[in-house]
């Protein structure tokens, strides 16, 4: 069994992914990522999956994946989510998950964003009250 990565390294393994890169994807992910941490100061990241940056908060809120073209944030519970300002924009005919392709040059709506991370948040701390087991009241009786 593998020996989970302490939240010290994989933020030194994110540092490291976007140092790596050293073009706009780096530049691109590392604002992303502040605007997680600003948005959920409480966040916790992770490194999954064989070098997967993940967002976690309660479950997991987001990966964050760098390709050729994009920067790729996939919501694990994105299509749960309200999405007024219409950032996703991948990963759409899914039931479950969601993405928002960020591609060279393109601006962040770093407010929409934030919301989002927010709402994910909520979301999985909701789904983790629900899943709490209810306590039943003892009846008390009367004693006469």
């Amino acid at each position: 069994m593998k020996k989970p990565i302490s939240t010290e390294s994989a933020s030194a393994l994110i540092d490291e992914r976007i140092n790596e890169l050293g073009d706009w994807r780096g530049k691109t992910f590392a604002r992303v990522r502040e605007l997680i941490h600003e948005a959920d100061p409480e966040i916790v990241e992770e490194w999954k999956w064989m070098g997967t940056p993940v967002f976690s908060h309660d479950g997991i809120v987001c990966t964050g994946e760098t390709y050729k073209s994009v920067v790729k944030l996939t919501f694990a519970k994105g299509a749960a989510l309200k999405d007024p300002a219409k950032l996703f924009n991948s990963s759409l005919d899914g039931n479950v998950r969601r993405a928002i392709d960020i591609r060279e040059g393109q601006k962040i709506n770093e407010a929409a964003l934030k919301e989002l991370i927010r709402a994910a948040v909520a979301l999985n701390l909701y789904l983790k009250d629900k899943s709490k087991p209810k306590t039943r009241k003892a009846s008390k009786k009367r004693a006469k």
